[in-house]
């Protein structure tokens, strides 16, 4: 009789995915990829980090600027000249332009410029790592939130058929007390286990509806698009640590970060180093200039054509701030070692426990394999002797609850080893989301 059941259900739910969609996994991460929020945020910062590694950015091109000046002034002017004479002028105007091309190029500062560019470089791969993490954490959320509705839908079919049982035990209940071979009592109580079962399954749809709402949500799309999801998990037995642990090391993004985040400060070290160096400096340029004045020996002048010149400037003394300044960005390095090490412990510690978990569960998903069908066999046989008369309906309910809890601890093992799995993936860099 339960393989009718279950047949009867199979068929339930396979009219209901034929009316909703079918969402599979690979079509979730895609939608994931191209919709989710914080991926986009993270693919911007990255293009920002792009833009910004340039030549101009670290200081190594020259700049070139149009300047233009014009200065005048209506004065009452006295002069006297070297004969004696004096010169009186009220209102007397003055006017100096100047105007032209100019270049500036620093084309040395203790090489701080080539230490800037390697570090826009760092802060360009720093920007991957961290869009590599970021679409690791959401497609790792799109994982779980999408597997957890398969075991959600895995509850949900067990407590289906705990809900047909107990519907057919108020029926047998009821039958056997209009002939007098039952109490009322009996009636009551299989009614009461109907409705237990009833209100237990409204709260497994609710669970299950939230859920797909935080699906759509990491989709970035319409919170009530209905679907369905597939009715297995698959998972991989031959993860191995040793394999998964080289990997992590390298190409976790996390880790890699905090690597690029030690040589930003190597970087930062050398740019501070690089002030105790002398700076010098080309200009150069193409300049217009004229002048009037309406008192004196020349009341207009005007001249055009190059002028170039070097500087140059070394540091002498700063009140000790450059000593104090290379002093600080050493900790600060030393700062960034201290990081990379907490990250290698803490990533090696994640590790170690995702994959106890992982074993462990994949152990337990044989024992729970095997005490869902010891469950139903006991169940089945409970039921025929209840059809014929020769047991409680308390004997019923202990067979029917076993049931239902021995292939809920199987789903629930099922998705654990696969949470442990995907945890462990996202540590080692190869979840995959092509």
């Amino acid at each position: 009789m339960l393989k009718i059941i279950q047949y009867i259900l199979l068929l339930l739910v396979s009219f209901q995915l034929q009316a909703q969609e079918i969402l599979s996994l690979e079509d979730a991460v895609k939608i994931a990829l191209e919709n989710n929020y914080e991926i986009k945020i993270a693919k911007n910062n990255l293009k920002i980090d792009e833009t910004n590694n340039n030549l101009a950015n670290a200081g190594l091109l020259p700049t070139i600027s149009a300047n233009l000046t014009n200065n005048n002034s209506q004065l009452n002017t006295t002069q006297t000249q070297a004969d004696g004479s004096v010169r009186t002028l009220d209102g007397a105007k003055n006017m100096n332009l100047s105007y032209g091309v100019g270049l500036d190029w620093t084309i040395f500062d203790g090489l701080s410029m080539f230490a800037r560019k390697e570090q826009l470089s760092v802060l360009e791969a720093q920007g991957k790592s961290e869009l590599q993490a970021t679409i690791l954490s959401r497609i790792s959320d799109v994982y779980l939130t999408y597997y957890d509705l398969v075991q959600q839908q895995q509850v949900m079919a067990s407590i289906d058929s705990a809900i047909v049982i107990s519907n057919q035990r108020v029926t047998t209940a009821q039958n056997r007390y209009s002939i007098g071979k039952a109490a009322k009592l009996e009636v009551l109580n299989a009614q009461v286990d109907l409705n237990t079962d009833k209100s237990l399954l409204l709260g497994q749809k609710e669970l299950y509806k939230n859920t797909k709402i935080k699906l759509n949500e990491l989709l970035a799309r319409d919170l009530q698009t209905e679907f369905k999801v597939i009715q297995e998990i698959t998972f991989e037995e031959s993860l191995t640590y040793d394999e998964l642990k080289e990997l992590a090391a390298k190409q976790n993004p996390q880790l890699q970060a905090q690597i690029l985040n030690k040589k930003i400060a190597d970087l930062n070290l050398k740019q501070v180093k690089g002030n105790r160096y002398p700076t010098v400096r080309l200009t150069s340029g193409y300049n217009f200039t004229r002048s009037e004045a309406s008192l004196g020996f020349i009341t207009q002048s005007s001249g055009q054509g190059f002028v170039y010149g070097v500087s140059a400037s070394v540091p002498i003394f700063n009140g000790f701030l450059q000593t104090k300044r290379e002093k600080a960005a050493k900790y600060e390095v030393e700062n960034v070692s201290f990081l990379v090490d907490q990250q290698k412990l803490a990533l090696e510690s994640q590790m170690a426990s995702f994959y106890q978990s992982y074993q462990t569960n994949l152990e337990l998903i044989k024992v729970e394999e095997e005490n869902v069908a010891i469950a139903k066999q006991n169940l089945d046989i409970t039921l025929a002797k209840f059809r014929i008369g020769t047991i409680t309906t308390i004997e019923v309910r202990t067979a029917q609850q076993n049931y239902i809890e021995a292939s809920v601890r199987y789903a629930t093992a099922q998705y654990n080893t696969k949470l442990s799995e995907i945890n462990l993936k996202e540590l080692a860099g190869t979840l995959s989301w092509e």
